[in-house]
Formats: structure tokens, C-alpha cells, sequence
């Protein structure tokens, strides 16, 4: 039987469109997916986290991009051949976090299915990010969500999966 991780990064607090909220938006969706695909999860959490407004936030993101630390990294994801990669949309890709998690994994053999939160920008530049840093992947379509309808999104994740 195939096995699977989730490997994603979600905030809470202020968030574009939906305001504040106690869990974020990608971190609902991910909890989807595990409940339909009994998969393993993996929080990407930033070492320094960020600020709880929105405006602060996005700028904090964009300083980060290519220097995001994280509180832990995986190391090894040889047991799982379906892997989940799962983000907001930050400045066009998914969270700076995201790119430090995924470097130096060894995706070689791989499913790689690919889920961004959004408020209007899809998947933007995660599908081919996914790609080029996960190499000798098979990267699949991925599926957006709008971060205000993630609560509702159950169905939409299951005709996808």
C-alpha cells in the first residue's frame, strides 16, 4: 500500500479576504487531505514567526524569499511515494518556508500533488517551483482553492484526489 505525506505551510491571524482566523487557511485543506488519504503531515513552521497583521506579514514574506529558516526540516522522505505539497500564495510561488523545506529532499520517484490557497492568483508560480525543486518527480496538476471558500472545500478536494 503507497504512502503519503503532506508537507505544508499555513498562518493564522490576519488574512487577505477573510480576516482573522484561529487556523489557516491551507492547514484546513491539508487536514482534507489527510482525512481523505490517510497521509502523514508535516508543518512547515518559520523560525522566526511572522507578524500577525496582514500589510506586516507580506512584507516579512517578500524579505525572506531565498533566507526563510525553519523551526524543523525533514530529512528523509524515502517511506512515502505520494507527496502533498501544500502553501499559500506569497509573491507569486508558494511561502519562502516552502523552498528550505523542499531543498536537499530526494523526490526522485515520486508523486508530487500540488495545492495552493489563494484569493485570486490560482496556483501562480508554485506548479513549475514545485518542479524545479523537485526533481525527478512526477509532478501532477495541482488544485487552488480560494482561502475564503477553504472551510467549504471538502468536495472540491475529494473529486480532485
Amino acid at each position: 500500500m503507497s504512502k503519503s505525506l503532506i508537507i505544508y505551510f499555513s498562518r493564522a491571524d490576519e488574512n487577505y479576504a477573510v480576516g482573522w482566523i484561529d487556523k489557516g487557511n491551507t492547514e484546513i485543506v491539508a487536514e482534507f487531505v489527510q482525512e481523505l488519504t490517510g497521509a502523514d503531515m508535516f508543518k512547515v513552521e518559520p523560525a522566526v514567526p511572522y507578524a500577525r497583521d496582514y500589510n506586516t506579514c507580506i512584507k516579512e514574506a517578500k524579505q525572506r524569499i531565498g533566507n526563510a529558516p525553519i523551526k524543523e526540516k525533514l530529512t528523509d522522505i524515502s517511506a512515502y511515494d505520494t507527496v502533498f505539497i501544500m502553501s499559500p500564495i506569497y509573491w507569486g510561488t508558494y511561502a519562502p518556508e516552502m523552498e528550505t523545506a523542499l531543498a536537499g529532499l530526494d523526490f526522485t520517484g515520486k508523486t508530487v500533488r500540488v495545492i495552493s490557497t489563494h484569493e485570486g492568483s490560482g496556483l501562480a508560480g508554485m506548479l513549475s517551483d514545485v518542479k524545479r525543486m523537485c526533481k525527478g518527480a512526477n509532478v501532477k496538476p495541482g488544485l487552488a482553492i480560494k482561502g475564503s471558500q477553504a472551510k467549504k472545500s471538502k468536495q472540491k478536494v475529494a473529486e480532485w484526489l
